[in-house]
C-alpha cells in the first residue's frame, strides 16, 4: 500500500493531446485556478503540467527593473519563477518588518503574474543564496542562547514570528486565491545542516497556519535527502549535473510523484581572488534536454544573479574542517543566463531555442525585450577626502570596555569598527588575536604598518620597537557573514581576547575604546571632508561626475584599493583590487541627469583617485593573491 501524504496524491485520469502540459495560467492568470501534486504530475487546473522555473531574487535587481528581468524571464521560455525571501532584508531590526522599495515581495509577485509567469515562494527562514549570514538577521546574535536552524526556542520563537508576518503579506497571493505563488518551500538544503524532522514540521505547520494551502516541499542534494525528507512534505532534489544519477537519488527518497530539480545550477558564484565562474552551455543544454525529454519540472539557480548591493554578499565556508572563509564577490553574476545588467547571453538564446520545442499548443514565448540603454562615464576625479581616524567623533559615540566587543556586543551588524588602546614603550613585539572577523588594517601612531586576513587564519602582527606610549588603531571590516554551514553564526569584529608577546613574556591589552561604524542607513553622513590627496591609512573621498543622459554603467575601480561605493545614496556593494570583479554595476535609475555625487570608502589606498563609466563590466580579471 503506498504511503499516503498530506500533500496528497491526486489519482486522476486525463487525456492528453501529444502529452503536452497545460498553459491554462497564462491564458487567463488572473482567475483563481488550482494546483496540486499527482502521482506522476504537477496538476495545473487537473491537467499535468511541467515546471520550467528560473531563480531571481528581487533584493538583488533594481525596483525600477523588476519588469524588464520578470520579461527576459518569460522571454527565455519559463512559465514560473523561484522567489527567495531573505529575513534580513525584511525585518531588518527585532520586531520591525519592511515590506516595500526591493523588500516589496508582494509587489514583486503580482509582477511576475502580468508577465504570466507562476510563482514558486522561497521564504526561509534560511536561504543560504551567497547572501549575508544565509538571510539570517544579524541581531540574533546578541542572544547567546541561539542556535540556528533548530528547536533551541529563542530562535524557534523569532523564526516563527518572521514566518507568520510572510503568512500575513503573502498568502493572498496564492494560485488558490487569483495570485501567482503554486509551491512554498520549506527552510532551505536543511539535510546539509541537520535532521530534526520535527522541526521541518513546526515550520510547514506555521506556515499553514498563517493561510498557505498551496504544496510544500522541501529540497537538498542527491547525498541529503535523507535527512529531512518527510512522508507528508513533497520533496526535490537540487544538483549541477548527471540529472538521471540525481532523479534516481530523489526516487529512492520518493518514489512516487512528479520528479523535479529545485535547483539547477548553469553557472557558479564568484568569490575574491578566484578567477571568474564560467559555464558550460552545451552541458546545460544536454541536461535541460535530459528533463524534458522525462518529464521533469526544474528550477535555473539562476535564470539571473544580479547584484548582492549594500552589505549584502556573504562569506563562504566549504563546510569542510581546515577550509578556507572566502567572502564573495558583489556582482552575482553567475554566469546566468541573463547576465547581472539584465542581457540576454548566448546561452539565453539557445535556451529559449530548446524550450520553443516543448511548448503546449496555444502557447508560445514572448519576443526578448530591449537591453536597458548603457553609457560611458568620461573620466573624473574624486577632490575631497575624510580620513577615518580623523573622524572618530563623527562616526559614533565612543564605547569603553576593559577587553574588545565584538559588533553583536556593540549593538550595530554591517559595516567596521576602530578599536584603540595604547601600547607601553617597548622592544619588537607581537600582537596576537584570538580572532579577526573579517579584513583589519593595523595602525600604530597613525601609521598603517599590516593587515590581518581572515582569509588567510593569520591571527598574528609583529609591532616595531616604541620608545613611548603609543596609541594603537584597528579599523577592522566585517565582510559578510558566513552563509552556509555549522559556522553561519558568524559574529564580526575583534573576537576574544588580544595579546602583546615580547619574547617570552605575555600581556593582554586592555582598556579599549571602540567606534561603530555602523552603513546600515549608507554612509556616515557626519564625516568632515577637506580638499586633499590620497591618504595612506582608511579614509572616505567624495567627488562628481556629471552626464547629460541616464543609462546602466560598471564603475572601474582598477585603480581603488578595497572598500564600498555609494551613489546618490544608493549603495552599489563591496570592490576589491585582487578581482576578480574590478567593475561594480550601477543601474541607470539610480543616476541623475547632471550632477551625480560619490562617496567610496577606501580601507587601502587607492593608487589614484580618479574613475570613470564603463559600458561592459570586468568580471575576471585577478591582480593581487
Amino acid at each position: 500500500m503506498k504511503t499516503k501524504l498530506s500533500f496528497t496524491f491526486i489519482v486522476i485520469t486525463i487525456f492528453i493531446s501529444g502529452c503536452n502540459q497545460n498553459n491554462s495560467y497564462q491564458q487567463d492568470p488572473f482567475a483563481r485556478h488550482t494546483f496540486n501534486i499527482g502521482e506522476t504530475d504537477f496538476l495545473l487546473d487537473n491537467s499535468p503540467i511541467i515546471i520550467r522555473s528560473g531563480e531571481l531574487h528581487s533584493a538583488r535587481i533594481p525596483r525600477e527593473y523588476w519588469q524588464h528581468r520578470l520579461k527576459m524571464a518569460r522571454a527565455v521560455g519559463l512559465n514560473t519563477v523561484c522567489a527567495y525571501l531573505f529575513w534580513n532584508f525584511i525585518e531588518t531590526k527585532e520586531g520591525q518588518f519592511r515590506w516595500d522599495g526591493m523588500a516589496d515581495a508582494a509587489e514583486f509577485c503580482r509582477m511576475a503574474q502580468k508577465e504570466g509567469l507562476m510563482v514558486i515562494l522561497r521564504p526561509g527562514p534560511y536561504s543560504c543564496a551567497e547572501w549575508e549570514m544565509g538571510g539570517f538577521p544579524w541581531w540574533l546574535l546578541k542572544d547567546d542562547s541561539l542556535k540556528v536552524r533548530t528547536q533551541e526556542p529563542y530562535y524557534i520563537e523569532k523564526a516563527l514570528n518572521y514566518l507568520r508576518e510572510v503568512g500575513r503579506v503573502l498568502s493572498p497571493l496564492q494560485i488558490t486565491k487569483g495570485g501567482p505563488i503554486i509551491m512554498v518551500q520549506i527552510e532551505n538544503e536543511y539535510g546539509s545542516f541537520g535532521n530534526d524532522k520535527e522541526y521541518v514540521g513546526r515550520l510547514r505547520d506555521c506556515l499553514q497556519e498563517s493561510g498557505f494551502e498551496v504544496p510544500f516541499f522541501t529540497c537538498d542534494g542527491p547525498g541529503q535527502l535523507r535527512y529531512d525528507v518527510r512522508d507528508d512534505i513533497f520533496s526535490v532534489v537540487n544538483f549541477g549535473s548527471n540529472p538521471e544519477a540525481a532523479f534516481d537519488s530523489l526516487r529512492k527518497v520518493r518514489p512516487h510523484g512528479p520528479l523535479m530539480c529545485g535547483e539547477y545550477y548553469p553557472g557558479w558564484f564568484d568569490i575574491w581572488g578566484k578567477k571568474h565562474n564560467y559555464g558550460n552551455t552545451e552541458k546545460i543544454i544536454g541536461d535541460l534536454t535530459y528533463m524534458l525529454d522525462n518529464r521533469a519540472s526544474f528550477s535555473i539557480y539562476l535564470i539571473h544573479g544580479g547584484t548582492s548591493f549594500n552589505y549584502w554578499s556573504g562569506y563562504f565556508w566549504p563546510g569542510i574542517e581546515g577550509s578556507p572563509f572566502t567572502p564573495q564577490t558583489s556582482s552575482y553574476d553567475y554566469d546566468a543566463p541573463i547576465s547581472e545588467a539584465g542581457w540576454a547571453t548566448s546561452c539565453f538564446y539557445d535556451i529559449r531555442n530548446l524550450f520553443s520545442e516543448y511548448l503546449n499548443p496555444g502557447e508560445n514565448i514572448p519576443a526578448v525585450p530591449p537591453a536597458n540603454p548603457v553609457i560611458n562615464i568620461p573620466e573624473f576625479t574624486l577632490t575631497e577626502s575624510a580620513p577615518v581616524l580623523q573622524n572618530l567623533s563623527q562616526l559614533s559615540e565612543p564605547v569603553t570596555a576593559e577587553h574588545p566587543l565584538n559588533f553583536e556586543a556593540l549593538d550595530f551588524g554591517y559595516g567596521a569598527a576602530v578599536y584603540s588602546t595604547t601600547l607601553s614603550p617597548e622592544n619588537d613585539s607581537e600582537l596576537e588575536f584570538g580572532d579577526i572577523h573579517d579584513y583589519a588594517v593595523i595602525m600604530v601612531d597613525g601609521k598603517k604598518i599590516g593587515i590581518l586576513d581572515r582569509r588567510t587564519g593569520t591571527k598574528k602582527i609583529s609591532i616595531p620597537a616604541l620608545r613611548k606610549e603609543t596609541r594603537l588603531d584597528i579599523v577592522l571590516e566585517a565582510m559578510g557573514r558566513v552563509n552556509f554551514g555549522i559556522y553561519v553564526q558568524d559574529k564580526k569584529g575583534i573576537i576574544g581576547k588580544v595579546y602583546r608577546r615580547t619574547g617570552k613574556q605575555q600581556a593582554e591589552l586592555t582598556g579599549w575604546t571602540m567606534h561603530p561604524m555602523n552603513i546600515e542607513d549608507g554612509y556616515p553622513k557626519n564625516i568632515q571632508f577637506t580638499e586633499s590627496g590620497i591618504i595612506n591609512t582608511p579614509a572616505f573621498y567624495r567627488g562628481t561626475f556629471i552626464i547629460t543622459r541616464k543609462g546602466d554603467t560598471f564603475l572601474d575601480m582598477s585603480n581603488w584599493g578595497k572598500g564600498l561605493v555609494w551613489v546618490n545614496g544608493h549603495g552599489l556593494g563591496r570592490f576589491w583590487n585582487i578581482g576578480p570583479t574590478q567593475t561594480m554595476y550601477l543601474p541607470g535609475p539610480w543616476l541623475k541627469e547632471g550632477e551625480n555625487e560619490i562617496i567610496v570608502l577606501d580601507y587601502l589606498s587607492p593608487e589614484s583617485l580618479k574613475m570613470q563609466g564603463l559600458e561592459k563590466p570586468i568580471l575576471d580579471s585577478l591582480r593581487f593573491q
